[in-house]
Parts: C-alpha cells; sequence; structure tokens
C-alpha cells in the first residue's frame, strides 16, 4: 500500500528517512512530504497551501493509501481524508489529534516576523523529549523549519461527513491507549469521537519516534495498512 507520510510543525520530509527504508522492507511504498513553507523556502505558504499538496500526493497514488499525520499534521491527514474520502483507505494520527472545524490549525507558539519558530525544548520536557538524548535534541533544533503565520493560524474547514466511517489509528507514544480513549470519549477530539472506527496502538517513545524508534513505528504503521 501506498503510504503518505506528514511531520509534524518544523520538519520536512526527511522526518521520515529512518522510516521510509523500514516501510519498503515491509512491502509498502511510502511516500513522504516536505509541506509548502516547511522545508521549500515558501515562508509566504498557508494552510490551503499545505493541504493542496497533500491532496496532491493523494491523487497521485495509483489505488487508496495510507495517510499517516504526526503531532498537529494530524489535522491535515484528517483534511486529507475529509477532501478525499474515495481514495484514504485509513488515517493513522501518531501523537495527536484532529483539530475541529473552524478552530486554528496550530497556533500553539509565538509568532515572530510572520512565522512560528521552534520554541526550544522547555515545552516539551516531560514525556515528550525523553528519549531524546542532547545530540538529537541539538540536531532537530538547528533542523527546524519556521511554521509560517497562515498555515499554523489558517482556519480548518471539514465539511464531508464520509470522513466518520473511514478507519482510524491513534498510534500512542507519549500517552497511552487509555489516556487517548479517555480524552476522545471526554470530548477533548470532537472528530474522532464521531469516528466509526477508532484504534489505539501503543508506542514506548516520546513525541518523536521517526527519530527515536523509526523500525517500530515502521512496524505499527506496516501492520495498520495490512488489517
Amino acid at each position: 500500500m501506498d503510504i503518505l507520510l506528514i511531520a509534524g510543525l518544523w520538519l520536512d520530509g526527511s522526518a521520515w528517512d529512518d522510516v521510509v527504508p523500514e516501510l519498503i522492507a515491509l512491502g509498502h511504498r511510502p511516500v513522504p512530504l516536505t509541506l509548502p513553507g516547511q522545508g521549500d523556502g515558501a515562508a509566504s505558504a498557508t494552510l490551503d497551501d499545505q493541504l493542496e499538496a497533500v491532496l496532491a500526493a493523494v491523487d497521485a497514488v495509483p489505488e487508496d493509501a495510507l495517510v499517516v499525520g504526526h503531532s498537529a499534521a494530524s489535522t491535515l491527514a484528517w483534511l486529507a481524508a475529509d477532501a478525499r474520502p474515495e481514495k484514504v483507505a485509513k488515517v493513522a494520527l501518531v501523537g495527536g489529534f484532529p483539530t475541529a472545524d473552524g478552530k486554528a490549525y496550530a497556533d500553539y507558539f509565538a509568532i515572530e516576523g510572520g512565522v512560528m519558530p521552534f520554541p526550544g525544548w522547555e515545552p516539551f520536557e516531560g514525556p515528550d523529549a525523553a528519549d531524546l538524548d542532547q545530540r538529537a535534541r541539538d540536531r532537530f533544533a538547528s533542523a527546524a523549519v519556521p511554521v509560517p503565520e497562515a498555515v499554523a493560524r489558517g482556519v480548518v474547514r471539514l465539511a464531508d461527513e464520509r470522513r466518520f466511517g473511514i478507519p482510524v489509528v491513534v498510534v500512542c507514544p507519549e500517552f497511552t491507549p487509555a489516556q487517548a480513549a479517555k480524552w476522545i470519549a471526554a470530548g477533548e477530539s470532537p472528530e474522532l469521537a464521531r469516528a466509526a472506527h477508532v484504534e489505539y496502538v501503543d508506542l514506548d517513545s516520546g513525541h518523536w519516534p521517526m527519530a527515536t524508534r523509526p523500525r517500530e513505528l515502521a512496524r505499527v504503521l506496516a501492520e495498520a495498512a495490512h488489517r
């Protein structure tokens, strides 16, 4: 199966470099995406630009695809399911939950000069970054691409209720499946609360398993594609 890989904030397609060969070895066709404004130098990119890039990748695959969204990009994966319910066979959300209709995509940190730069490690101390050593942190911070303001503050628009029939796999790295299910039941993810088929998979890692547990993450995604 074609597996489209969308990394979260500050990351380009190279974030999946260690996952891609593992997925190929498991018989799949991984497609890591570099989004407009996050790796191509287009600081004026918008959320719509990023969604168009994801949809172009969905449209390019010959058959149905598994669309994987990491962290904030879980929303982009879900937007793809909304826009292409006939092409997206399954959605996998790694360490994130889709933003609800009418809400800002990822307005989490300060905007400086029209972009949202990586805020440093203080906001992520604890389970998020516990498995990243100093070398890995330095490498991440030096490669981090500031997110355009029009992406971070872009408004999410969802329209096609067929998205709720698409199977969802919630990959739980820095939190447990029980925690994720509790949050969804409590209304913290209105979109997933309405999804008909939600599966939870535990992954013992921090928030960036593509960097710290690439083989294990690839196996989880491959199994999701097979089911």
